[in-house]
């Protein structure tokens, strides 16, 4: 949260969903793609919960509770609920994650798999969503 804040002071930083995004509703879940150009340094939002992610191209820096890891596409792997990453991207990167929903409302599927801060948190994972 502290870098977030940082970075939110730099000329030109971006914030909230500032790249294109694509929507696609299944039976029983939502899809989102992100297409995130190249030489971007962002944060992603607070994940409540779960889910399988997807990059689907390009090469990212990411960090994680182990330090920088190195991501190439084709590459899939899992977000655990109360993850909050903080991104580099070498070239364009689309990155697509899966949500089990049967919501289709977007403002509602945020509602649930977004925390707008840690405190929201608290509740999701002490029920085990971990």
């Amino acid at each position: 949260m502290d870098f977030e804040k940082q970075l939110s002071k730099v000329e030109g930083a971006m914030s909230e969903d500032c790249f294109p995004l694509d929507h696609v509703f299944v039976d029983g879940a939502y899809v989102r793609t992100i297409k995130i150009p190249a030489d971007i340094i962002m944060t992603s939002k607070i994940h409540k919960v779960t889910h399988p992610y997807f990059v689907m191209s390009g090469e990212v820096d990411v960090m994680t509770e182990n330090g920088m890891q190195r991501i190439k596409a084709p590459y899939q792997g899992v977000t655990k609920a109360g993850t909050k990453r903080v991104l580099r991207t070498y070239t364009e990167v689309i990155w697509t994650t899966v949500h089990v929903t049967q919501e289709t409302d977007l403002k509602k599927i945020e509602k649930q798999v977004i925390a707008k801060d840690y405190s929201e948190l608290e509740d999701t994972l002490c029920l085990g969503e971990q």
